[in-house]
């Protein structure tokens, strides 16, 4: 249920009935537009009714919202979410690209990517210093040494850092390192995690599980923000199909249908959606045109060598021409690369 107040109403109005809502045992979730605030109110809808607050002074509209997804939806706030991660704006008119290797692996890799993927055109650096892998035996990151190098990375360019984390115990330590803590896909409904991260004041970046329909990939965002965090970019990474050419399939459908139901951004993962180096660079073209804020790229100095998903990566020189690629698509559909 979504309460919109008149645009005169005071701070009084609106706490009076935020103190009703609590009453009744629900909570609630203010919003303020540009003209009007609104309240969403958060809980089993058939416990109350829509006269117990269309009445009250300064409402001007009490509207159900049928969909399961509440805080998430267009219906609860109309403009979107542009989310600020250290005066780098996701969701705005600029495309951000965030680039750097699957996995960090010693000081001399992390810092040439670095430098590397700033001067090519990213604003945000990727790497992983936890990695949840397929198999036991494979490389599962250098853990906070692995947080500790981003960080000189971040000294020495000024980029902003997405790392990864995978339990609970850890998003305090993540935290103190990341300017934007990735939930990868094997992580998207772990509710502990979820509800852990929607406590931290620090933008989340939710990636799809390869399995999980629209409905899951927009209820998980939910756990976010019904716990008070409302900085949430969502990630189309690829989901398991039949097709068996690539690692997954791009679902580039989700990105104009996430931005019609939800004001959350959206970015893309055309990486991990192909699983190969060569469709890296036209699948990134396809999720601009599609809508998409912005991209999520592999790039590793010699992805022959490297320890994780080196079949996806692309070198330096492509990622430059990458981003050259999409600016004239962005321009087209309205939007900006920096």
């Amino acid at each position: 249920m979504i309460i919109v107040f008149q645009p005169l109403a005071s701070k009084q109005d609106i706490q009076h009935v935020v103190e009703k809502i609590e009453q009744l045992g629900f909570q609630a979730h203010i919003s303020k537009g540009v003209e009007r605030t609104i309240i969403g109110v958060i809980g089993d809808e058939r416990k109350i009714s829509r006269e117990q607050f269309a009445l009250l002074p300064k409402v001007e509209n009490v509207i159900p919202i049928l969909k399961p997804y509440k805080l998430v939806s267009r219906e609860f706030k109309k403009e979107n979410t542009v989310v600020n991660i250290e005066e780098v704006k996701v969701g705005g008119n600029e495309i951000i690209i965030m680039a750097g290797p699957c996995s960090v692996e010693n000081e001399k890799q992390i810092i040439s990517t670095a430098e590397a993927v700033k001067k090519g055109g990213a604003k945000i650096l990727r790497g992983g210093a936890y990695k949840p892998r397929t198999s036991p035996y494979s490389f599962q990151g250098l853990g906070e040494d692995g947080l500790k190098l981003l960080r000189k990375a971040k000294e020495k360019t000024g980029l902003k850092i997405v790392t990864e984390v995978m339990e609970s115990d850890d998003v305090d330590l993540v935290a103190d390192y990341a300017d934007l803590i990735q939930v990868g896909a094997r992580n998207m409904q772990n509710t502990r995690l979820l509800r852990t991260l929607s406590k931290i004041k620090k933008p989340i970046l939710l990636k799809r599980n390869f399995s999980a329909t629209l409905l899951e990939f927009l209820m998980a965002a939910e756990y976010l923000l019904s716990g008070g965090n409302d900085q949430v970019i969502l990630c189309e990474r690829g989901i398991r199909t039949f097709v068996e050419y690539t690692r997954n399939t791009f679902d580039l459908n989700i990105i104009p249908v996430i931005k019609q139901l939800s004001h959350l951004p959206i970015i893309a993962d055309p990486s991990h959606a192909t699983g190969k180096s060569d469709l890296v660079m036209p699948m990134s073209r396809a999720a601009i045109a599609c809508g998409a804020d912005g991209l999520i790229i592999e790039v590793h100095p010699r992805p022959e060598k490297a320890e994780s998903d080196g079949d996806q990566s692309i070198r330096f020189d492509s990622f430059s021409q990458l981003v050259k690629d999409i600016k004239p698509i962005a321009t087209a559909v309205g939007r900006s690369v920096n």
